[in-house]
């Protein structure tokens, strides 16, 4: 059985929520699937256990499942 291929782009936070979820604009040079959107996403489990902070404006990386596209986790944010 094949492995499930994730899909990665680039974006920006726009919006911090309550629970470590936020809102990101993905930008148009991303995967076609993913490219203009804004999805809701969470924080990956290494970012939440050594308490990264990620607040609206900063670049982030955000990995999605081919499942769900609305959906992502925030696997690293830019300096």
């Amino acid at each position: 059985m094949p492995k499930i291929q994730i899909i990665e782009a680039e974006g920006e936070v726009t919006q911090a929520l309550p629970n470590t979820m936020f809102r990101v604009q993905i930008n148009s040079d991303s995967p076609k699937e993913v490219a203009d959107k804004e999805v809701l996403c969470t924080l990956k489990g290494k970012m939440r256990m050594y308490r990264i902070r990620v607040m609206p404006g900063d670049k982030v990386k955000v990995e999605f499942s081919p499942y769900d596209l609305n959906r992502g986790r925030i696997t690293y944010r830019s300096k």
